[in-house]
């Protein structure tokens, strides 16, 4: 059975991709799939995803209880941490894959995120939101992506509109642009209503 999906990832921390993950996986009825959850197990992304969204989500490969990046985390708990034990979950749905971080988020010494979504080979969404820094971060990070052969196939700009920052973003990047507003109150409604003001722009990237 062949899987759609989308990898969400991000140019760093709190940048708004769990928010940006609750919006499509709700645009695509989609599962939610969190590889490695690090940290804050009794409110993990996988529990905000489905109070959020009322979606399926599919068990993580690694709970690690330390709130940590995942290398960190795994060493200090005796937790071998590798790619070769993350699959991709079985589903009939499509699945809306989260990462943790950004892009170059280390699994271990020698393996990133970056290992793991050339391993599961899914079409990426990488998020963003304006601060300073940001075009610089942004830009890395599409490029390192594309440097890996992975099909980068929206850029999510998150919060607070910003003109001159998303045209340059236009002027260097060939892919489609979504905004998600930011949400005065993290709620199902608030999401729902995002999930359906840009379903028509989300529906198209999983082809």
């Amino acid at each position: 059975m062949s899987v759609k999906g989308l990898f969400i990832t991000g140019i760093g921390t709190d940048v708004g991709k769990t928010v940006a993950a609750a919006v499509v996986a709700k645009a695509l009825e989609a599962d939610y799939w969190k590889p490695v959850q690090c940290g804050d197990l009794e409110n993990s992304d996988s529990i905000k995803i489905e109070r959020l969204t009322g979606l399926k989500t599919l068990p993580e490969a690694f709970r690690l209880k330390t709130p940590m990046s995942p290398h960190a985390a795994a060493d200090l708990e005796g937790v071998e941490l590798s790619i070769d034990k993350i699959e991709l979950p079985k589903s009939d749905k499509t699945i809306v894959v989260e990462g943790a971080g950004g892009v170059m988020v280390p699994l271990n010494s020698t393996e990133t995120y970056l290992d793991l979504m050339v391993k599961l080979n899914l079409p990426v969404v990488l998020v963003t939101r304006h601060y300073l820094g940001s075009i610089n971060h942004t830009l890395l990070s599409w490029k390192v992506l594309k440097e890996a052969g992975l099909s980068v196939v929206a850029l999510v700009i998150s919060g607070t509109p910003h003109a001159s920052t998303e045209n340059y973003f236009a002027s260097q990047m060939d892919v489609p642009f979504i905004r998600i507003n930011e949400l005065e109150e993290l709620s199902s409604e608030a999401v729902t209503s995002e999930a359906e003001r840009l379903k028509s722009s989300i529906n198209p990237l999983i082809g």
